[in-house]
Order: structure tokens, then sequence, then C-alpha cells
């Protein structure tokens, strides 16, 4: 069985940078076939598709976060990295972790990925 799982600071101040961090266990993952996100969803809204790493370590990213994210993996631990850049309040919400085996960048449920964490609450706040 495939595992997932965020983990991170809960709180962020504005203006520094959201760092969290997936490591996948159990089960077994051919890493070619999959590309690894990152999705969002702030109170009150939903999903929000943040970007994705491939196998070959080519990154995709939503518009609206380009110029503040970045998605790193580390194949060896089974690892991918998330960092948002010059947060602020309204970046607070859940963070997921998914694996899917095409890139799904406009969910409306995490059951869209073929594997996802439980989420992790990430707030921004002085």
């Amino acid at each position: 069985q495939v595992q997932l799982q965020e983990s991170g600071p809960g709180l962020v101040k504005p203006s520094q940078t959201l760092s969290l961090t997936c490591t996948v266990s159990g089960g077994s993952i051919t890493p070619k076939y999959y590309y690894w996100n990152w999705i969002r969803q702030s109170p009150g809204k939903g999903l929000e598709w943040m970007g994705a790493i491939g196998y070959s370590g080519n990154t995709y990213y939503g518009p609206s976060l380009k110029s503040r994210i970045s998605i790193s993996r580390d194949t060896s631990k089974n690892q991918f990295t998330l960092q948002l850049s010059s947060v602020t309040l309204e970046d607070t919400a859940v963070y997921y972790c998914a694996i899917s085996q095409d890139l799904r960048v406009g969910p409306s449920q995490m059951g869209e990925y073929d594997y996802s964490g439980q989420g992790t609450q990430v707030t921004v706040s002085s």
C-alpha cells in the first residue's frame, strides 16, 4: 500500500518561505510513470493544483504561483519538496502531496490522483 505523508511547519510568518516535504513509502511505484504533485485548499475554496515534478526532473507550475514556487525531488529518499516564497495570509491552506500517472492541473477532488497524503495545515500569521 503506497502512502504519502506531508511534513513541515504548520505556522509560517508573512514574507517567509514555506517549505514542505512529502515522503512516499510502501508499495511499489515505478517513478518514470508518475508526476509528483502539490495541491492546496484554502478556507472556503476549491482545490488548487500548485505544480508537479516529472520523472525526468521537469517541473510544471501553476501560472499564478510560477514566480514563487519551486518543487524538487530526491528519488533516493522517495521524497519531494515544495518551497513557496514570500508567503502572505492568502497562502493559508491545507497542503496535499499526490502522485498521478498524468498531469492533472484542475482537480475537483483528491480522488482524481492515484495516491495522496492526508494533507497538512499551514497557517500564515505574524
